[in-house]
C-alpha cells in the first residue's frame, strides 16, 4: 500500500512570506531597479515556493517518508513510532502549516509534519502500528467526549 499525503498549506505561514517578499520586491523595483537585488530575490522566492509545493508524506509498506523539497528526505520505520501528538509548535520543520502532528519514534527522535488529512493519516499509521499512542489537543478531546 502506497499512500501520499500532501502537506496542508497554512495561511499563517504564507501571508508573512508574501508580505516580506512582496515588500522587498516592490522596494527593489520601485527605486532604481537593482538587478542584483532581483537576481538574488527571485531564486529565493522560487526556492520557498518549491519547498511549499513539494512537501509530502508517503506511507509505503512499513515506511513513512517525509519529503520537503530537495533538502529534507527522512525515512521513518512505522513500527518505531511511539506517539503522534497534535501540536502548533512553530519550530522549523517539513510542515507548511501550524496545524501539525509531532511524531515521536525511535529512542529520542521526532518529526513535525502537517498532512492535509490528519485523521486519515493517523488512522493509516495506527493500522500499521496499533501500539502508537495518539494525543489530541485538549479542545478536540472535549468535543469527542461530548459526542460519546
Amino acid at each position: 500500500m502506497k499512500k501520499i499525503y500532501k502537506s496542508k498549506i497554512g495561511i499563517e505561514l504564507v501571508m508573512p512570506l508574501v508580505l516580506i517578499f512582496g515588500t522587498v520586491l516592490f522596494l527593489t523595483l520601485n527605486e532604481e531597479p537593482s538587478w542584483i537585488g532581483i537576481v538574488i530575490l527571485l531564486p529565493v522566492i522560487f526556492f520557498v515556493l518549491h519547498m511549499f509545493m513539494t512537501t509530502k508524506y508517503t506511507i509505503d509498506g512499513d515506511k513513512l517518508t517525509v519529503k520537503c523539497g530537495f533538502l529534507y528526505n527522512k525515512i521513518i520505520d512505522i513500527k518505531s513510532i511511539k506517539k503522534i501528538t497534535e501540536t502548533n509548535n512553530p519550530l522549523s520543520s517539513p510542515a507548511t502549516s501550524l496545524d501539525r502532528l509531532e511524531i515521536n519514534y525511535g529512542k529520542f527522535d521526532s518529526a513535525i509534519i502537517s498532512p492535509k488529512q490528519k485523521s486519515e493519516f493517523i488512522n493509516d499509521i495506527k493500522g500499521l502500528n496499533p501500539n502508537v499512542e495518539v494525543k489530541y489537543k485538549k479542545k478536540q478531546n472535549e468535543e469527542l467526549n461530548t459526542i460519546r
